[in-house]
């Protein structure tokens, strides 16, 4: 069965019409636009190329690699006016914890998940490990990427209480060594410090992932590099990661508390939760207001809270309060379709375009509910399909055995996230809107969502996510803007991959295709 008789048979079981309610239009929507309502600003919007990067830099050709560089990072226009590429305003750099070296004593399973470490056992630094990793840091600066931010899942191995990279003992402590904090602060300023002499400067660095997890596995058989920290934990190493860097007279940012779920933030277990309560306000247990390097910016992962339109709504509506009422800026710093909610109550596969529009889904709340001002995605590139459950990657991997070489496959992922992140460039503001037909958030998901930004007084960029099968025509009203006289869409669907319209004049109705994300720019 070929993929187009696949997707037809699917439909009828689906939560969607399929291509017969494709017919007739449904009845026009006015979109009303207040350029003068600024709602938040937008920093970044991003991805990570953890694993995956070391190979693909280190050994692939270049043919290769380079074309995977301009898709993630280029924001030049094909001569049919199509984006080469999805222009990612930020890149996730993961400092490694010397998982590589030990090998299969390591413990963890899968040798293209140990990463290795710019610090050897005896003290001294090698600059040359993580090439691959480098290799795409270099890249994205070429290109012009605005924001870096480095990461670290695990203090170096030496500094840990097992030697490892994870943890072995059930007991929700930092797997970091009581005696080893300064040192760890040291090492990730030394990161820093070296790359920036060489012309890669980090904008961010993150010494603390998904505390909450306990991240504890059996000796040998760990899926990745991860510690958890507690609260207390976290706020001892960011300070002295903070004076580290004060030291070196490096002005790298801290983006803290990358919370492995949304919920974590403002509530759940007091060990390493409430953490905009306990980390970003002056009578915080573990207050970071006197930190000159940790701006007010909290981090957290979409993970878990995407199981049902009304996890998404009210997660995120919850998080916005609280980030308003203590005065921060929210980043989701990490999301996958890590769980079954893409699938949204079938068992049936879903096709490429399902988790597109699913992934742009999450990214709508995210910004639009969530308040969220930086947006980035888990993970670029892992192994797979393609065609159906692109649930992990934008590009679907084919590596040899020793990925030194393979092919790679672009998907649907890849273009839904460029409807963002090629056009809603960092310092662009969101902007209110209001819809004619009054529909409640819960029901716009799986109706018609669609969020509005300015860029300058002459350009207003609009993305909409027609979840439905019908053809839906837009009428867009913008107050306290200049009047609208062209626009140019770019549209992901099943037939199309951030593809470009002519430019044309402004009409009394905008037709967003079925089953698509369009991305809308007005001038």
């Amino acid at each position: 069965m070929n993929f187009k008789t696949f997707y037809t048979t699917l439909s009828a079981t689906c939560l969607f019409l399929g291509s017969q309610a494709q017919i007739q239009p449904q009845k026009e929507l006015t979109i009303n636009i207040d350029a003068k309502n600024k709602v938040q600003t937008i920093d970044n919007i991003g991805a990570s190329g953890a694993w995956f990067s070391e190979g693909i830099g280190k050994h692939w050709p270049d043919a290769k690699r380079e074309k995977i560089a301009e898709l993630l990072f280029s924001r030049s226009f094909d001569s049919n006016g199509n984006p080469k590429g999805i222009g990612l305003s930020a890149w996730r750099f993961n400092i490694g914890g010397g998982t590589t070296e030990q090998g299969d004593s390591s413990g963890i399973t899968d040798f293209r998940k140990r990463v290795e470490s710019f610090l050897a056992p005896d003290g001294t630094y090698d600059w040359n490990k993580q090439s691959g990793y480098m290799w795409f840091m270099k890249k994205a600066k070429s290109y012009g990427v605005e924001n870096l931010i480095a990461f670290s899942n695990t203090p170096p191995v030496q500094f840990t209480q097992n030697g490892r990279g994870f943890k072995t003992e059930k007991d929700f402590k930092s797997n970091l060594k009581p005696d080893k904090y300064e040192a760890f602060a040291d090492f990730l300023t030394e990161v820093v410090n070296h790359f920036s002499k060489e012309g890669v400067h980090f904008n961010y660095l993150s010494p603390v992932n998904e505390p909450q997890w306990d991240w504890s596995f059996k000796a040998n058989a760990a899926n990745q590099e991860g510690s958890p920290w507690t609260n207390e934990e976290i706020s001892k190493i960011i300070t002295l990661v903070n004076n580290s860097l004060l030291t070196k007279k490096l002005n790298t940012k801290i983006l803290t508390t990358e919370a492995g779920k949304l919920t974590h933030l403002y509530g759940e277990n007091e060990l390493a939760s409430r953490q905009i309560q306990n980390f970003y306000t002056d009578t915080g247990k573990y207050s970071f207001s006197k930190l000159k390097l940790v701006p007010k910016v909290v981090a957290g992962h979409s993970y878990f809270t995407d199981d049902s339109d009304s996890a998404l709504v009210n997660v995120r509506k919850h998080l916005a309060d609280t980030v308003k009422k203590y005065g921060v800026d929210y980043w989701m710093s990490e999301y996958c379709m890590l769980t079954d909610g893409f699938r949204e109550g079938t068992k049936q596969r879903r096709s490429a375009i399902d988790c597109a529009l699913f992934l742009a889904k999450v990214i709508h709340h995210d910004i639009a509910i969530g308040n969220a001002a930086a947006w980035q995605l888990w993970n670029v590139y892992e192994p797979g399909s393609a065609e159906f459950d692109t649930q992990y990657y934008l590009m679907a991997l084919r590596p040899n055995k020793d990925h030194t070489d393979g092919e790679f496959a672009i998907t649907k992922n890849l273009w839904a996230l460029g409807n963002y992140s090629r056009f809603i460039r960092p310092g662009m503001k969101r902007v209110s809107i209001s819809r004619s037909d009054n529909m409640p958030e819960l029901k716009q998901a799986q109706d018609l969502m669609v969020t509005a930004y300015t860029g300058g007084k002459d350009k207003l960029v609009m993305v909409a996510i027609n979840y439905t099968g019908q053809s839906r025509p837009v009428k867009l009203n913008a107050s306290n803007f200049g009047a609208l006289k062209t626009y140019r869409t770019y549209t992901t669907s099943a037939g199309s991959d951030l593809e470009a319209s002519p430019v044309k004049k402004v009409t009394p109705s905008i037709i967003l295709e079925p089953r698509s994300v369009t991305t809308i720019i007005l001038n």
